[in-house]
């Protein structure tokens, strides 16, 4: 179960303060797929951070019950002086889990050969979302958090990746966040679109995109 209390977020930018989130309370319902929407710059990346724990709110709070992922795609958490094959251990030994059991998994499942062992400073964006979404898919989580990390890689690493996350979907929820609307539809049943600092619940998930396309005024608001 997910439930924002009261939670309020704002970034400081050139010309003033970014409202992410406006006092939001809210309970996720219970979807097994959830599309997270919004126009660029709505708070998609940061709700997922807040939610996670990654990310403190300015006020309020996020009740979690059950475990959480951190936001797959976002590789910010490795400490970039470390190798690959550390920071891997480090995450096990956070999560309660035998660090050479997840490593061993990663070290495979990454496909980044001698680079593992190497400092993940050195490593390229695609190479840190491979690290990162085997250290996630590696973990049984209750919740999985996704930040546009579906479609990393070559074809055949995109398909070995869609393949573990449908299999671990069979007993776990995710919230995702994509641009790529074909994947929001094979993961994701309904949305929660966020404007304005305020987050807006769809039950179906078309239903969401139609409003999206209201607020990016790709269709007229009398259609909605």
């Amino acid at each position: 179960m997910i439930r924002l209390c009261a939670l309020s977020k704002a970034f400081r930018r050139v010309g003033g303060a970014v409202q992410i989130l406006r006092g939001v309370s809210f309970t996720l319902p219970d979807h097994s797929g959830v599309a997270v929407l919004g126009r660029n710059g709505a708070g998609k990346s940061t709700l997922l951070r807040l939610i996670a724990g990654s990310l403190a709110p300015d006020s309020g709070f996020v009740e979690r019950r059950g475990s959480v992922s951190w936001p797959m795609g976002f590789a910010g958490g490795f400490h970039p002086a470390l190798t690959g094959a550390q920071n891997v251990r480090f995450v096990a030994r956070i999560h309660g889990l035998d660090p050479q059991s997840l490593s061993t998994f990663v070290e495979s499942y990454a496909e980044l050969g001698t680079a593992y062992w190497q400092r993940v400073e050195t490593y390229s964006t695609g190479m840190r979302a491979r690290l990162a979404f085997a250290a996630s898919i590696g973990i049984d989580f209750d919740m999985y958090l996704v930040d546009e990390i579906i479609g990393v890689g070559d074809d055949a690493f995109r398909r070995k990746c869609q393949r573990s996350f449908r299999q671990r979907l069979r007993s776990a929820r995710l919230l995702m966040v994509s641009h790529n609307r074909q994947m929001l539809r094979e993961f994701c049943q309904a949305a929660l679109l966020l404007e304005k600092g305020q987050v807006f619940w769809f039950p179906n998930l078309e239903d969401g995109f139609d409003h999206l396309d209201t607020v990016l005024g790709l269709r007229p608001a009398e259609e909605a």
